[in-house]
């Protein structure tokens, strides 16, 4: 009888646990309307942010609270020409959806959440919605450039024919492993096994990683993209932490180990310059750690988000959680 109590009472306090950070989390950033505000950049709305926190309210199997957000999602932010979403979203400008383009990681991760809460919560009308944003994402955004499967950032402006500009950081593995499972098409292993293969052939300069946005040449070269800073920077941590989400053991965790290794934890610089290799006059800090720990394999457990965590911060926190918990399963 003990022991049955004992086993309640720790299933009861696993569960309070599992919703602490997730409460502080939508009080902190989710309008009662189902809108992420990105309090780090004039609380404006991303695609990005939609997708975070539905996947986070499947995972913590909050079934009110991921409607809402999909429900504001698809309908203020839905781009009914090409069945993707407007990436950005102002809520003081005249046109809160100025810029028509999408970006994909932000199509990825709400088309992978409804696709985990179709198989969660037994609700047909959620896979129906992934499977057509998959289809768009295939139709609008993967192309075959030199010799590579590529899911390019957005609809438009991206392959410049000569090159195209790549964010790496886009390449969501355990997304792609989740729609190769579910749909079977080839386009999804192809994406996972050329995703992996650029990512392996992106290093530069002393730190030996890929930049928050590569350019690919038509001959297949690479190098880091000229419209950007040439930093390994708050894109491109995103990049361990959907490596070992998606492969525990991954061997191409190993730079960012190796270069993380040279620093202690509380000293990491929060971003690399691989042309001057200039390192930030800050460390890291919040969700940037988050990531570091787990690429070490270190087990933190539920996060603390706390007043100094700005959007992003907490929502990497957030998804080193959950890739944690899905790692131990």
């Amino acid at each position: 009888m003990r022991v049955r109590i004992l086993i309640a009472m720790t299933v009861l306090m696993s569960t309070f646990a599992h919703a602490g950070a997730w409460e502080s989390y939508k009080s902190r950033f989710v309008m009662p309307d189902g809108r992420v505000v990105d309090t780090g950049n004039g609380n404006v709305s991303h695609t990005e942010g939609q997708g975070f926190a539905m996947l986070m309210a499947v995972s913590l199997n909050d079934r009110q609270t991921f409607d809402k957000l999909w429900q504001w999602t698809n309908t203020t932010l839905k781009n009914k020409d090409n069945g993707l979403f407007y990436w950005r979203y102002n809520p003081v400008a005249p046109d809160p959806v100025a810029d028509k383009n999408d970006a994909t990681d932000g199509d990825l991760m709400i088309a992978w959440a409804l696709l985990k809460a179709q198989k969660q919560w037994r609700e047909n009308s959620y896979g129906t919605a992934s499977d057509d944003i998959t289809r768009a994402l295939i139709k609008h955004t993967v192309i075959t450039y030199a010799g590579y499967q590529v899911m390019l950032p957005g609809a438009r402006g991206f392959n410049l024919n000569s090159r195209v500009n790549l964010n790496p950081s886009y390449f969501i593995f355990p997304a792609w492993q989740a729609f190769a499972d579910h749909s079977h098409l080839v386009v999804w292993r192809d994406l996972l096994r050329d995703g992996k293969k650029l990512i392996g052939k992106m290093g530069w300069g002393n730190a030996n990683l890929p930049t928050d946005w590569v350019a690919l040449s038509a001959d297949g070269k690479m190098k880091p993209a000229q419209e950007w800073p040439p930093r390994t920077s708050f894109d491109a941590v995103r990049i361990p932490l959907y490596l070992r989400w998606q492969d525990a053991q991954s061997p191409l965790l190993a730079p960012w180990k190796a270069w993380w290794q040279h620093y202690s934890r509380e000293q990491t610089p929060a971003w690399v310059n691989v042309v001057s290799n200039e390192t930030s006059p800050y460390p890291m800090n919040g969700g940037l750690l988050a990531v570091r720990d787990l690429t070490f394999g270190v087990n933190t457990g539920e996060p603390k988000i706390v007043a100094e965590d700005d959007y992003y911060s907490a929502s990497l926190k957030m998804l080193s959680w959950l890739a944690e918990r899905d790692i131990v399963k």
